[in-house]
Protein backbone atom coordinates (compact mmCIF):
# COMPACT_ATOMS: atom_id res chain seq x y z
CA UNK A 1 0.00 0.00 0.00
CA UNK A 2 1.48 3.15 -1.28
CA UNK A 3 1.04 6.44 1.26
CA UNK A 4 1.54 10.11 0.74
CA UNK A 5 5.04 11.18 -0.16
CA UNK A 6 6.99 10.45 2.74
CA UNK A 7 9.88 13.42 1.89
CA UNK A 8 10.88 14.94 4.96
CA UNK A 9 10.60 18.96 4.56
CA UNK A 10 13.93 20.74 6.06
CA UNK A 11 11.25 23.19 7.62
CA UNK A 12 8.51 21.94 9.47
CA UNK A 13 7.22 24.94 11.00
CA UNK A 14 3.68 25.72 9.58
CA UNK A 15 3.12 27.86 6.32
CA UNK A 16 2.02 31.50 7.94
CA UNK A 17 0.37 32.44 4.81
CA UNK A 18 -1.93 29.41 4.16
CA UNK A 19 -2.77 29.00 8.12
CA UNK A 20 -3.63 32.63 8.15
CA UNK A 21 -5.72 31.93 4.60
CA UNK A 22 -7.71 29.06 6.13
CA UNK A 23 -8.12 31.17 9.43
CA UNK A 24 -9.75 33.78 7.78
CA UNK A 25 -12.76 31.54 7.34
CA UNK A 26 -13.28 32.04 10.53
CA UNK A 27 -14.00 36.07 9.94
CA UNK A 28 -17.07 34.76 7.65
CA UNK A 29 -18.55 32.51 10.53
CA UNK A 30 -18.47 35.45 12.89
CA UNK A 31 -21.73 36.10 14.90
CA UNK A 32 -23.62 33.02 13.50
CA UNK A 33 -21.08 30.62 15.62
CA UNK A 34 -19.31 31.20 18.70
CA UNK A 35 -15.31 31.71 19.23
CA UNK A 36 -14.97 27.72 20.52
CA UNK A 37 -16.83 26.60 17.72
CA UNK A 38 -14.84 27.60 14.64
CA UNK A 39 -13.04 24.26 14.44
CA UNK A 40 -16.50 22.57 14.12
CA UNK A 41 -16.32 24.19 10.58
CA UNK A 42 -12.84 24.74 10.01
CA UNK A 43 -11.10 21.30 10.61
CA UNK A 44 -13.47 18.80 8.80
CA UNK A 45 -13.37 21.34 5.30
CA UNK A 46 -9.79 21.45 6.06
CA UNK A 47 -9.48 17.86 5.84
CA UNK A 48 -11.90 17.49 2.87
CA UNK A 49 -10.13 19.88 0.84
CA UNK A 50 -6.61 18.43 1.39
CA UNK A 51 -8.11 14.74 0.68
CA UNK A 52 -9.53 16.17 -2.32
CA UNK A 53 -6.67 17.22 -3.62
CA UNK A 54 -4.75 13.92 -2.27
CA UNK A 55 -6.95 12.01 -4.58
CA UNK A 56 -7.48 14.09 -7.27
CA UNK A 57 -4.88 12.61 -10.10
CA UNK A 58 -6.59 9.09 -9.32
CA UNK A 59 -9.72 10.20 -9.39
CA UNK A 60 -10.83 9.07 -13.16
CA UNK A 61 -8.73 6.03 -12.56
CA UNK A 62 -11.00 5.43 -9.22
CA UNK A 63 -14.48 5.71 -11.15
CA UNK A 64 -13.47 3.59 -14.24
CA UNK A 65 -12.06 0.60 -11.67
CA UNK A 66 -15.72 1.13 -9.76
CA UNK A 67 -17.80 0.54 -13.20
CA UNK A 68 -15.57 -1.96 -14.16
CA UNK A 69 -15.74 -4.41 -11.51
CA UNK A 70 -19.92 -3.56 -10.83
CA UNK A 71 -20.02 -5.24 -14.42
CA UNK A 72 -17.77 -8.08 -13.59
CA UNK A 73 -19.69 -8.55 -10.03
CA UNK A 74 -16.74 -8.38 -8.09
CA UNK A 75 -16.17 -6.80 -4.67
CA UNK A 76 -14.53 -3.58 -5.73
CA UNK A 77 -12.97 -2.33 -2.67
CA UNK A 78 -9.56 -4.13 -2.92
CA UNK A 79 -9.36 -2.82 -6.53
CA UNK A 80 -10.40 1.10 -5.55
CA UNK A 81 -8.14 1.17 -3.07
CA UNK A 82 -5.20 0.43 -5.54
CA UNK A 83 -6.06 2.83 -8.34
CA UNK A 84 -6.52 5.32 -5.48
CA UNK A 85 -3.25 4.69 -4.41
CA UNK A 86 -4.06 5.59 -0.66
CA UNK A 87 -5.44 3.77 2.05
CA UNK A 88 -8.81 5.58 1.06
CA UNK A 89 -10.51 6.66 -2.10
CA UNK A 90 -13.94 8.31 -3.00
CA UNK A 91 -16.49 7.12 -5.40
CA UNK A 92 -18.57 10.03 -6.07
CA UNK A 93 -18.28 11.99 -10.00
CA UNK A 94 -18.12 15.04 -7.26
CA UNK A 95 -15.40 16.71 -6.18
CA UNK A 96 -14.49 20.26 -4.10
CA UNK A 97 -14.24 22.37 -7.99
CA UNK A 98 -17.42 20.91 -9.56
CA UNK A 99 -19.64 21.38 -6.47
CA UNK A 100 -18.79 24.74 -6.67
CA UNK A 101 -20.37 24.78 -9.98
CA UNK A 102 -23.89 23.97 -8.80
CA UNK A 103 -24.87 26.85 -6.47
CA UNK A 104 -28.47 26.12 -6.24
CA UNK A 105 -27.54 22.12 -4.78
CA UNK A 106 -24.69 22.54 -3.24
CA UNK A 107 -25.78 21.35 -0.09
CA UNK A 108 -27.00 18.18 -1.71
CA UNK A 109 -23.89 17.24 -3.91
CA UNK A 110 -21.36 18.45 -0.73
CA UNK A 111 -23.01 15.76 1.55
CA UNK A 112 -23.17 13.31 -1.26
CA UNK A 113 -19.71 13.72 -1.87
CA UNK A 114 -18.47 13.18 1.52
CA UNK A 115 -20.80 10.23 1.96
CA UNK A 116 -18.93 8.53 -1.03
CA UNK A 117 -15.59 8.09 0.97
CA UNK A 118 -14.55 5.03 1.85
CA UNK A 119 -15.90 3.68 5.33
CA UNK A 120 -12.41 4.73 7.60
CA UNK A 121 -12.74 8.76 6.37
CA UNK A 122 -16.39 8.78 5.91
CA UNK A 123 -16.15 8.07 9.69
CA UNK A 124 -13.98 11.01 10.33
CA UNK A 125 -16.71 13.05 8.90
CA UNK A 126 -19.32 11.82 10.94
CA UNK A 127 -17.61 11.93 14.39
CA UNK A 128 -17.23 16.11 13.18
CA UNK A 129 -21.02 15.98 12.60
CA UNK A 130 -20.39 17.11 9.58
CA UNK A 131 -23.53 16.67 7.94
CA UNK A 132 -24.96 19.41 11.19
CA UNK A 133 -22.27 21.55 10.06
CA UNK A 134 -23.27 22.05 6.49
CA UNK A 135 -27.08 21.91 7.27
CA UNK A 136 -26.33 25.17 9.96
CA UNK A 137 -23.98 26.43 7.27
CA UNK A 138 -27.04 26.42 4.42
CA UNK A 139 -29.57 27.94 6.61
CA UNK A 140 -26.96 30.74 7.60
CA UNK A 141 -26.77 31.27 4.35
CA UNK A 142 -22.53 30.94 4.85
CA UNK A 143 -22.13 27.07 3.07
CA UNK A 144 -21.25 28.48 -0.59
CA UNK A 145 -18.99 31.29 1.28
CA UNK A 146 -17.03 28.88 3.14
CA UNK A 147 -16.71 25.96 0.56
CA UNK A 148 -15.73 28.61 -2.07
CA UNK A 149 -13.04 29.20 0.61
CA UNK A 150 -11.50 25.89 0.96
CA UNK A 151 -11.98 25.33 -2.98
CA UNK A 152 -10.10 27.65 -4.24
CA UNK A 153 -6.79 27.07 -1.55
CA UNK A 154 -4.04 24.42 -3.54
CA UNK A 155 -3.45 21.53 -0.85
CA UNK A 156 -2.46 19.51 -3.29
CA UNK A 157 0.77 16.81 -1.57
CA UNK A 158 3.35 18.49 -4.31
CA UNK A 159 2.40 21.99 -2.85
CA UNK A 160 1.94 21.13 0.39
CA UNK A 161 4.13 18.59 2.03
CA UNK A 162 2.27 15.99 4.50
CA UNK A 163 4.90 17.49 7.28
CA UNK A 164 4.00 21.24 6.21
CA UNK A 165 0.04 20.36 6.23
CA UNK A 166 0.77 18.50 9.59
CA UNK A 167 2.07 21.87 10.77
CA UNK A 168 -0.66 23.56 9.62
CA UNK A 169 -3.62 21.13 10.96
CA UNK A 170 -1.77 21.35 14.88
CA UNK A 171 -1.77 24.95 14.33
CA UNK A 172 -5.58 24.93 13.86
CA UNK A 173 -6.09 22.48 16.76
CA UNK A 174 -4.16 24.40 19.29
CA UNK A 175 -5.50 27.51 18.29
CA UNK A 176 -9.11 26.26 18.73
CA UNK A 177 -8.02 24.46 21.62
CA UNK A 178 -7.34 27.80 23.23
CA UNK A 179 -10.03 29.22 22.60
CA UNK A 180 -12.14 26.62 24.65
CA UNK A 181 -10.38 26.25 27.90
CA UNK A 182 -12.70 23.30 28.33
CA UNK A 183 -11.44 21.58 25.33
CA UNK A 184 -8.29 22.14 25.82
CA UNK A 185 -8.31 20.70 29.82
CA UNK A 186 -9.68 17.79 27.97
CA UNK A 187 -7.88 16.82 25.63
CA UNK A 188 -5.18 18.71 25.28
CA UNK A 189 -1.65 17.67 26.68
CA UNK A 190 0.84 20.97 26.50
CA UNK A 191 2.97 20.73 23.77
CA UNK A 192 6.26 20.86 25.93
CA UNK A 193 5.18 17.88 28.32
CA UNK A 194 4.70 16.30 25.20
CA UNK A 195 8.52 17.08 24.21
CA UNK A 196 9.83 16.03 27.32
CA UNK A 197 8.08 12.76 27.66
CA UNK A 198 8.68 11.77 23.43
CA UNK A 199 12.78 13.02 24.62
CA UNK A 200 12.43 10.58 27.68
CA UNK A 201 11.41 7.71 25.48
CA UNK A 202 13.26 7.56 22.75
CA UNK A 203 16.65 8.67 24.05
CA UNK A 204 18.18 5.32 24.57
CA UNK A 205 17.23 3.79 21.27
CA UNK A 206 20.34 4.43 18.85
CA UNK A 207 18.57 1.66 16.85
CA UNK A 208 15.64 4.37 15.96
CA UNK A 209 17.64 7.51 15.75
CA UNK A 210 20.35 6.14 13.78
CA UNK A 211 19.25 3.03 11.32
CA UNK A 212 17.92 4.20 7.99
CA UNK A 213 14.57 3.32 7.35
CA UNK A 214 13.88 1.92 10.16
CA UNK A 215 9.89 1.56 11.45
CA UNK A 216 8.85 1.98 14.43
CA UNK A 217 4.98 1.18 15.94
CA UNK A 218 3.75 4.55 18.33
CA UNK A 219 0.81 4.51 20.50
CA UNK A 220 -1.66 6.40 22.35
CA UNK A 221 -4.90 4.84 24.26
CA UNK A 222 -5.89 8.35 25.06
CA UNK A 223 -4.81 10.07 21.91
CA UNK A 224 -7.37 13.11 22.27
CA UNK A 225 -6.44 15.69 19.39
CA UNK A 226 -2.84 13.28 18.35
CA UNK A 227 -0.90 15.64 20.14
CA UNK A 228 1.34 13.27 21.60
CA UNK A 229 1.68 10.63 18.03
CA UNK A 230 2.68 14.07 16.15
CA UNK A 231 5.55 15.14 18.83
CA UNK A 232 6.77 11.74 18.21
CA UNK A 233 6.65 11.28 14.82
CA UNK A 234 8.46 15.11 14.63
CA UNK A 235 10.83 14.09 17.02
CA UNK A 236 12.29 10.59 14.68
CA UNK A 237 12.17 12.34 12.12
CA UNK A 238 13.87 14.89 13.40
CA UNK A 239 16.82 12.86 14.27
CA UNK A 240 16.23 9.96 11.61
CA UNK A 241 14.60 11.38 8.33
CA UNK A 242 14.91 8.13 6.54
CA UNK A 243 12.91 6.26 9.83
CA UNK A 244 8.99 5.67 9.42
CA UNK A 245 6.89 5.99 12.76
CA UNK A 246 3.77 4.29 12.37
CA UNK A 247 1.09 5.61 14.59
CA UNK A 248 -1.85 4.17 16.04
CA UNK A 249 -4.44 5.76 18.73
CA UNK A 250 -7.97 5.43 20.26
CA UNK A 251 -9.71 7.86 21.54
CA UNK A 252 -13.54 8.37 23.83
CA UNK A 253 -14.49 11.80 22.78
CA UNK A 254 -16.21 11.73 18.98
CA UNK A 255 -14.59 15.47 18.08
CA UNK A 256 -11.17 14.68 19.42
CA UNK A 257 -11.18 11.41 17.81
CA UNK A 258 -12.10 12.97 14.51
CA UNK A 259 -9.39 15.64 15.21
CA UNK A 260 -6.86 13.05 15.51
CA UNK A 261 -7.88 10.47 12.93
CA UNK A 262 -7.84 13.70 10.20
CA UNK A 263 -4.62 14.98 11.63
CA UNK A 264 -3.30 11.11 11.12
CA UNK A 265 -4.72 11.14 7.65
CA UNK A 266 -3.01 14.18 6.61
CA UNK A 267 -0.26 13.05 7.75
CA UNK A 268 0.11 9.64 5.19
CA UNK A 269 -0.73 7.80 8.16
CA UNK A 270 -3.01 4.80 7.74
CA UNK A 271 -6.48 5.53 7.98
CA UNK A 272 -7.59 2.47 9.94
CA UNK A 273 -5.52 2.98 13.01
CA UNK A 274 -6.78 5.56 14.81
CA UNK A 275 -10.03 4.25 16.53
CA UNK A 276 -13.07 5.33 18.33
CA UNK A 277 -14.19 3.83 22.03
CA UNK A 278 -13.08 3.22 25.44
CA UNK A 279 -9.92 1.80 25.65
CA UNK A 280 -10.19 0.15 28.95
CA UNK A 281 -13.80 -1.77 28.28
CA UNK A 282 -13.43 -2.07 24.25
CA UNK A 283 -9.89 -2.47 23.02
CA UNK A 284 -9.90 -1.52 19.61
CA UNK A 285 -6.05 -2.91 19.13
CA UNK A 286 -6.33 -6.05 20.98
CA UNK A 287 -3.36 -8.45 20.62
CA UNK A 288 -1.07 -5.40 19.02
CA UNK A 289 1.80 -4.50 21.01
CA UNK A 290 4.11 -1.39 19.78
CA UNK A 291 7.51 0.26 20.34
CA UNK A 292 6.56 3.37 22.08
CA UNK A 293 3.84 4.34 23.77
CA UNK A 294 2.83 7.99 25.13
CA UNK A 295 -0.45 8.74 27.50
CA UNK A 296 -2.01 11.31 29.21
CA UNK A 297 -5.19 9.82 30.72
CA UNK A 298 -7.60 12.00 33.29
CA UNK A 299 -6.87 12.10 36.07
CA UNK A 300 -8.75 10.61 39.43
CA UNK A 301 -11.73 9.84 36.80
CA UNK A 302 -13.95 7.12 38.78
CA UNK A 303 -14.33 4.34 36.04
CA UNK A 304 -17.72 3.09 37.66
CA UNK A 305 -19.51 3.03 34.01
CA UNK A 306 -17.20 0.37 32.51
CA UNK A 307 -16.64 -1.42 36.32
CA UNK A 308 -18.39 -4.75 34.47
CA UNK A 309 -16.74 -5.06 31.45
CA UNK A 310 -12.91 -4.28 33.50
CA UNK A 311 -13.52 -6.94 36.38
CA UNK A 312 -15.17 -9.45 33.73
CA UNK A 313 -11.58 -9.16 31.89
CA UNK A 314 -9.54 -9.46 34.98
CA UNK A 315 -11.37 -12.32 36.64
CA UNK A 316 -12.00 -14.44 33.28
CA UNK A 317 -8.40 -13.52 31.76
CA UNK A 318 -6.24 -12.92 34.43
CA UNK A 319 -2.75 -12.22 34.03
CA UNK A 320 -3.57 -13.27 30.38
CA UNK A 321 -5.52 -10.20 30.10
CA UNK A 322 -4.45 -6.95 31.05
CA UNK A 323 -5.48 -6.56 34.35
CA UNK A 324 -3.94 -9.42 36.27
CA UNK A 325 -1.94 -7.55 38.84
CA UNK A 326 -5.05 -6.00 40.60
CA UNK A 327 -7.93 -3.09 40.20
CA UNK A 328 -7.60 -0.01 42.06
CA UNK A 329 -10.77 1.70 43.75
CA UNK A 330 -13.70 2.93 41.36
CA UNK A 331 -13.25 6.07 42.23
CA UNK A 332 -9.67 6.42 39.90
CA UNK A 333 -8.95 4.75 37.04
CA UNK A 334 -5.16 5.83 36.82
CA UNK A 335 -3.73 2.70 36.87
CA UNK A 336 -5.73 0.83 34.54
CA UNK A 337 -4.23 2.88 31.63
CA UNK A 338 -1.00 1.93 33.31
CA UNK A 339 -1.95 -1.59 33.10
CA UNK A 340 -3.21 -1.32 29.55
CA UNK A 341 0.00 0.37 28.45
CA UNK A 342 1.91 -3.13 30.07
CA UNK A 343 -0.29 -5.16 28.38
CA UNK A 344 0.57 -3.52 25.01
CA UNK A 345 4.39 -3.66 25.29
CA UNK A 346 5.83 -5.80 22.99
CA UNK A 347 7.99 -8.75 24.26
CA UNK A 348 11.72 -8.18 25.73
CA UNK A 349 12.92 -11.12 23.32
CA UNK A 350 11.39 -8.91 20.47
CA UNK A 351 13.01 -5.79 21.38
CA UNK A 352 10.61 -4.54 24.26
CA UNK A 353 9.24 -1.26 24.26
CA UNK A 354 9.51 1.58 26.02
CA UNK A 355 6.32 4.45 27.54
CA UNK A 356 5.55 7.65 29.02
CA UNK A 357 2.20 8.62 30.94
CA UNK A 358 1.49 11.60 33.03
CA UNK A 359 -0.36 10.47 36.41
CA UNK A 360 -1.31 12.68 39.30
CA UNK A 361 0.34 11.69 42.70
CA UNK A 362 -2.39 9.30 44.53
CA UNK A 363 -1.10 6.42 42.05
CA UNK A 364 2.39 6.96 43.82
CA UNK A 365 0.85 5.64 47.34
CA UNK A 366 -2.96 5.55 47.40
CA UNK A 367 -3.76 2.21 48.96
CA UNK A 368 -2.60 -0.15 51.81
CA UNK A 369 -0.68 -3.42 51.30
CA UNK A 370 -2.74 -6.13 49.70
CA UNK A 371 -5.11 -3.24 47.85
CA UNK A 372 -5.41 -2.80 43.92
CA UNK A 373 -2.99 -0.05 43.73
CA UNK A 374 -0.26 -1.65 46.01
CA UNK A 375 -0.44 -4.81 43.69
CA UNK A 376 0.09 -2.86 40.53
CA UNK A 377 2.84 -1.00 41.97
CA UNK A 378 4.25 -4.65 43.25
CA UNK A 379 3.76 -5.76 39.58
CA UNK A 380 5.66 -2.96 37.99
CA UNK A 381 8.23 -3.39 40.95
CA UNK A 382 9.13 -6.55 41.20
CA UNK A 383 9.13 -6.52 37.50
CA UNK A 384 11.82 -4.42 36.77
CA UNK A 385 9.20 -2.22 34.89
CA UNK A 386 9.94 1.25 36.38
CA UNK A 387 13.05 3.37 35.11
CA UNK A 388 11.98 6.43 35.93
CA UNK A 389 9.26 9.19 37.45
CA UNK A 390 9.85 13.14 36.89
CA UNK A 391 7.90 15.24 39.29
CA UNK A 392 6.29 18.16 37.13
CA UNK A 393 5.68 21.71 38.74
CA UNK A 394 2.12 22.66 39.58
CA UNK A 395 -0.05 24.53 37.22
CA UNK A 396 1.81 22.76 34.24
CA UNK A 397 -2.13 21.98 32.39
CA UNK A 398 -5.29 23.06 31.23
CA UNK A 399 -7.77 22.02 33.51
CA UNK A 400 -5.80 21.21 36.94
CA UNK A 401 -3.10 22.74 38.61
CA UNK A 402 -2.46 19.52 41.27
CA UNK A 403 1.05 17.73 41.03
CA UNK A 404 1.73 15.69 38.19
CA UNK A 405 3.95 13.08 37.43
CA UNK A 406 5.45 11.56 34.12
CA UNK A 407 6.35 7.46 35.14
CA UNK A 408 8.63 6.13 32.29
CA UNK A 409 8.05 2.65 32.25
CA UNK A 410 10.19 -0.13 29.58
CA UNK A 411 10.77 -3.71 29.30
CA UNK A 412 14.14 -2.87 28.18
CA UNK A 413 16.23 -1.53 30.74
CA UNK A 414 20.21 -0.53 29.97
CA UNK A 415 22.05 -3.14 32.49
CA UNK A 416 22.75 0.12 34.29
CA UNK A 417 19.41 0.55 35.59
CA UNK A 418 18.46 -2.73 36.23
CA UNK A 419 17.54 -3.48 39.70
CA UNK A 420 16.50 0.75 39.69
CA UNK A 421 14.65 3.26 39.70
CA UNK A 422 15.63 7.12 38.98
CA UNK A 423 13.52 10.08 40.84
CA UNK A 424 13.92 13.23 39.43
CA UNK A 425 12.28 16.37 41.10
CA UNK A 426 11.49 18.96 38.22
CA UNK A 427 9.05 20.96 40.22
CA UNK A 428 10.92 24.13 40.92
CA UNK A 429 11.84 24.29 37.00
CA UNK A 430 9.50 26.32 35.30
CA UNK A 431 8.79 29.89 33.51
CA UNK A 432 5.97 31.91 34.27
CA UNK A 433 3.45 32.09 30.85
CA UNK A 434 2.93 35.45 29.95
CA UNK A 435 -0.84 34.76 29.97
CA UNK A 436 -2.64 31.85 31.91
CA UNK A 437 -4.49 29.43 30.08
CA UNK A 438 -6.94 28.18 32.20
CA UNK A 439 -5.37 26.33 35.11
CA UNK A 440 -1.96 26.23 33.38
CA UNK A 441 0.09 29.46 34.48
CA UNK A 442 3.66 27.80 34.15
CA UNK A 443 5.57 25.73 31.10
CA UNK A 444 8.78 24.09 30.78
CA UNK A 445 11.68 26.39 28.77
CA UNK A 446 13.94 24.22 26.25
CA UNK A 447 16.44 24.83 28.64
CA UNK A 448 14.37 22.89 31.63
CA UNK A 449 13.59 19.84 29.38
CA UNK A 450 17.23 19.70 28.35
CA UNK A 451 18.54 19.41 31.97
CA UNK A 452 15.83 16.78 32.50
CA UNK A 453 16.84 14.86 29.51
CA UNK A 454 19.88 15.04 30.62
CA UNK A 455 19.76 13.39 34.57
CA UNK A 456 17.57 10.82 32.97
CA UNK A 457 20.49 10.13 30.46
CA UNK A 458 23.04 10.16 32.72
CA UNK A 459 21.63 8.36 35.62
CA UNK A 460 23.46 10.05 37.94
CA UNK A 461 21.88 11.60 41.25
CA UNK A 462 22.28 15.45 41.05
CA UNK A 463 22.14 17.44 43.85
CA UNK A 464 21.79 21.11 43.31
CA UNK A 465 22.48 24.08 46.51
CA UNK A 466 22.19 21.25 48.64
CA UNK A 467 18.85 20.03 47.41
CA UNK A 468 18.29 16.91 45.60
CA UNK A 469 17.36 17.15 42.06
CA UNK A 470 18.01 12.98 41.12
CA UNK A 471 17.88 10.38 43.35
CA UNK A 472 18.40 6.53 42.72
CA UNK A 473 17.29 3.53 44.28
CA UNK A 474 16.51 -0.27 44.14
CA UNK A 475 13.56 -1.88 43.46
CA UNK A 476 12.92 -3.05 46.69
CA UNK A 477 13.28 0.21 48.68
CA UNK A 478 9.69 0.77 47.68
CA UNK A 479 8.48 -2.32 49.46
CA UNK A 480 7.30 -3.11 52.49
CA UNK A 481 5.32 -5.44 54.83
CA UNK A 482 2.39 -4.99 57.04
CA UNK A 483 2.93 -7.06 60.24
CA UNK A 484 -0.34 -7.62 62.16
CA UNK A 485 0.83 -7.45 66.00
CA UNK A 486 -1.58 -8.80 68.03
CA UNK A 487 -1.91 -8.59 72.39
CA UNK A 488 -3.37 -11.03 75.36
CA UNK A 489 -6.94 -10.39 76.55
CA UNK A 490 -6.87 -9.88 80.19
CA UNK A 491 -9.15 -10.31 82.87
CA UNK A 492 -10.02 -7.61 85.38
CA UNK A 493 -7.57 -9.09 87.88
CA UNK A 494 -4.70 -7.68 84.63
CA UNK A 495 -4.51 -12.14 84.13
CA UNK A 496 -4.06 -13.25 80.34
CA UNK A 497 -7.27 -15.06 79.26
CA UNK A 498 -6.34 -18.34 77.35
CA UNK A 499 -8.52 -19.69 74.44
CA UNK A 500 -10.65 -22.37 75.95
CA UNK A 501 -10.61 -24.62 72.56
CA UNK A 502 -9.81 -25.54 69.28
CA UNK A 503 -6.09 -25.92 67.84
CA UNK A 504 -5.27 -22.46 69.91
CA UNK A 505 -6.74 -23.81 73.25
CA UNK A 506 -3.86 -23.08 75.69
CA UNK A 507 -2.76 -20.11 73.75
CA UNK A 508 -3.28 -16.41 74.67
CA UNK A 509 -6.70 -14.77 73.29
CA UNK A 510 -6.05 -12.12 71.03
CA UNK A 511 -7.74 -8.89 72.50
CA UNK A 512 -8.89 -6.91 69.31
CA UNK A 513 -8.66 -3.80 70.85
CA UNK A 514 -5.23 -3.98 71.13
CA UNK A 515 -4.91 -5.20 67.47
CA UNK A 516 -2.09 -3.16 65.67
CA UNK A 517 -0.53 -2.95 62.22
CA UNK A 518 3.33 -1.96 61.59
CA UNK A 519 4.97 -1.45 58.42
CA UNK A 520 8.42 -2.89 57.91
CA UNK A 521 10.72 -2.04 54.92
CA UNK A 522 11.75 -4.93 52.64
CA UNK A 523 15.15 -4.26 53.59
CA UNK A 524 14.70 -5.40 56.96
CA UNK A 525 14.38 -8.91 58.82
CA UNK A 526 10.80 -8.72 59.59
CA UNK A 527 12.10 -10.58 63.06
CA UNK A 528 14.92 -7.84 64.28
CA UNK A 529 12.12 -5.20 63.45
CA UNK A 530 9.93 -6.43 65.45
CA UNK A 531 11.94 -6.99 68.71
CA UNK A 532 13.91 -3.48 68.36
CA UNK A 533 10.58 -1.81 67.71
CA UNK A 534 7.57 -3.30 69.21
CA UNK A 535 9.09 -5.62 71.96
CA UNK A 536 10.06 -2.52 74.26
CA UNK A 537 7.06 -1.25 74.49
CA UNK A 538 4.78 -4.20 74.43
CA UNK A 539 6.71 -7.18 75.80
CA UNK A 540 3.77 -9.68 75.34
CA UNK A 541 2.95 -8.86 71.53
CA UNK A 542 3.05 -11.42 68.82
CA UNK A 543 3.20 -11.00 64.99
CA UNK A 544 -0.43 -13.28 63.78
CA UNK A 545 2.20 -14.58 60.56
CA UNK A 546 -0.77 -15.45 58.51
CA UNK A 547 -2.17 -11.87 58.14
CA UNK A 548 1.59 -10.19 56.96
CA UNK A 549 0.78 -8.59 53.52
CA UNK A 550 3.13 -7.31 50.87
CA UNK A 551 3.20 -3.59 49.69
CA UNK A 552 4.77 -1.47 47.92
CA UNK A 553 4.47 2.67 47.84
CA UNK A 554 6.48 5.45 45.98
CA UNK A 555 6.91 8.74 48.64
CA UNK A 556 8.33 10.80 45.92
CA UNK A 557 8.12 14.29 47.95
CA UNK A 558 9.56 12.53 51.46
CA UNK A 559 12.57 11.55 48.90
CA UNK A 560 13.37 14.93 47.98
CA UNK A 561 12.47 16.66 51.64
CA UNK A 562 15.59 18.81 53.02
CA UNK A 563 15.16 19.76 56.80
CA UNK A 564 15.51 23.60 57.69
CA UNK A 565 16.22 24.35 61.25
CA UNK A 566 13.88 27.14 63.07
CA UNK A 567 15.38 29.93 63.00
CA UNK A 568 16.80 31.33 66.05
CA UNK A 569 14.68 32.88 69.02
CA UNK A 570 16.41 35.81 69.22
CA UNK A 571 16.13 36.43 65.71
CA UNK A 572 12.38 36.15 65.99
CA UNK A 573 12.34 38.22 68.83
CA UNK A 574 13.99 41.20 67.42
CA UNK A 575 11.68 40.97 64.29
CA UNK A 576 8.22 41.10 66.51
CA UNK A 577 9.55 43.81 68.65
CA UNK A 578 9.86 45.80 65.31
CA UNK A 579 6.53 45.58 64.18
CA UNK A 580 5.33 45.36 67.74
CA UNK A 581 6.96 48.81 67.70
CA UNK A 582 5.43 50.16 64.55
CA UNK A 583 1.98 48.96 65.56
CA UNK A 584 2.77 50.88 68.51
CA UNK A 585 3.40 54.22 66.74
CA UNK A 586 0.08 53.75 64.69
CA UNK A 587 -1.97 53.36 67.41
CA UNK A 588 -0.11 56.80 69.13
CA UNK A 589 -0.97 58.68 65.31
CA UNK A 590 -4.40 57.36 65.90
CA UNK A 591 -4.67 58.68 69.33
CA UNK A 592 -3.00 61.89 68.92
Amino acid sequence: MRMFDHTLMLNTMPDPNLSSFIWSVADLLRGDYKQSEYGRVILPFTVLRRLDCVLEPTKAAVLAELTKRKKSGLKPEPFLQKAAGQSFWNTSKWNMKTVMGDQDNIRHNLIAYVDAFSPAVRDIFEAFDFHAQVEWLAKAGLLYLVAEKFANIDLHPKVVSNVQMGAVFEELIRKFAELSNETAGEHFTPREVIRLMVNLIFIEDDDALNTPHVVREIYDPTAGTGGMLSVAEEYLHEHNPTARPVLYGQELNPESYAICKADMVIKGQPVDNILLGNTLSDDGLSGKHFDYMLSNPPFGVEWKKIEKAVRKEAEQDGFNGRFGPGLPRVSDGSLLFLLHLISKMRPAVDGGSRFGIVLNGSPLFTGGAGSGESEIRRYVLENDLLEAIVGLPTDMFYNTGISTYVWIVSNRKPENRKGKVQLIDASGMWEKMRKSLGSKRKQLSDAHIDEITQMFGAFEEVTKDGVPISRIFPNEAFGYRTITVGRPLRDESGKVVLVAKGKLKGQPQLDSNLRDTENVPLSEDVKAYFEREVLPHATDAWIDDEKTKVGYEIPFNRHFYVFKPPRALNEIDAELKIVTDRILTMIGGLSA
